[in-house]
């Protein structure tokens, strides 16, 4: 069997909402909301004349407030029809095989995904919290596609938290574009290691030993070091995430002093950087002889 690297483009319509996630309440800034503005009108109508020009369907992850503020945006992405209709072979076991090719049929069909309401970062949420922006997001989505129920879920920044899986599975979703356990085949989702323990190095107080005995100067190294414990798939196939083929790391300028991200790379380095991954995966592709790239 000749060997493939299915490639498909995602494209996340954060527009204002990423920047309403100050996760204090503090306001936005204004200007930055500016930018939102302009992906949502200005942008999407670019990038949606660029899929016409080189004949491209593309999946569109949509958070819930992009979809209410700015409907006739989203209304374009969704008449456009972006559709791919594909076929799927893997070296996997019988079951998951014929599921993946209806499942990525499926999946690459969406027009859009969920992505939250505000882009919240999920990690920061509490169980209701989550529960909430995921059945108000489905309830937005369902209602603007004339009834049709979304069935896949990215996290927002991919972010997830411990409750995360088990909410996709409750909710009826059937994938995830949020992990990374592998970079270029579809698997069966984790669920997230019942015992993980992180390191406490030093001392609590951050001052070093105590004179008061009753005060615990350090925690024993024995408390951390337990190995992971084994890994139990769910129900949901994962589309794997990759932060080399996402383009907001390399040109997201970082004026505000906060993460790695730095902004200001050419475009054709980033070009450069996706085509020789693509190159990578068609060469060593295994027994697979099949690989997923999804930028």
């Amino acid at each position: 069997m000749p060997k493939r690297v299915l490639v498909g483009y995602g494209v996340d319509v954060d527009a204002v909402s990423g920047w309403l996630n100050t996760k204090t309440g503090a306001p936005p800034n204004l200007t930055d909301v500016s930018r939102g503005i302009f992906g949502a009108t200005v942008g999407i109508d670019r990038v949606l004349k660029l899929f016409d020009k080189y004949g491209i369907k593309a999946t569109f992850f949509v958070p819930a407030h992009t979809v209410e503020s700015f409907p006739e945006g989203v209304g374009k992405i969704r008449d456009k029809g972006h559709e791919m209709h594909v076929s799927l072979t893997l070296s996997c076991p019988p079951s998951l095989t014929l599921f993946l090719f209806s499942f990525f049929s499926f999946f690459l069909s969406l027009t859009r995904g969920l992505h939250g309401y505000t882009h919240e970062h999920v990690s920061t949420l509490t169980l209701t919290q989550e529960k909430d922006v995921l059945a108000k997001s489905i309830e937005v989505i369902t209602k603007f596609t004339g009834g049709k129920k979304p069935k896949g879920w990215t996290g927002p920044h991919w972010e997830t938290s411990t409750h995360t899986i088990k909410l996709l599975e409750e909710f009826g979703l059937e994938y995830d574009h949020s992990y990374m356990h592998h970079d270029s085949q579809l698997y069966y989702l984790p669920y997230p290691p019942e015992r993980l323990i992180p390191t406490t190095s030093g001392y609590p107080n951050g001052l070093g030993p105590s004179a008061d005995s009753n005060i615990v100067d350090e925690v024993p190294a024995s408390t951390w070091m337990k190995p992971m414990s084994t890994l139990k798939p769910s129900s949901i196939v994962e589309v794997p995430a990759n932060w080399h083929l996402d383009d907001w790391p390399p040109l997201q300028a970082n004026f505000k002093g906060a993460g790695s991200v730095s902004g200001f790379v050419d475009p054709h380095v980033v070009e450069r950087m996706w085509k020789e991954q693509f190159d990578f995966y068609y060469r060593e592709a295994g027994e697979e002889r099949t690989g997923v790239l999804f930028l």
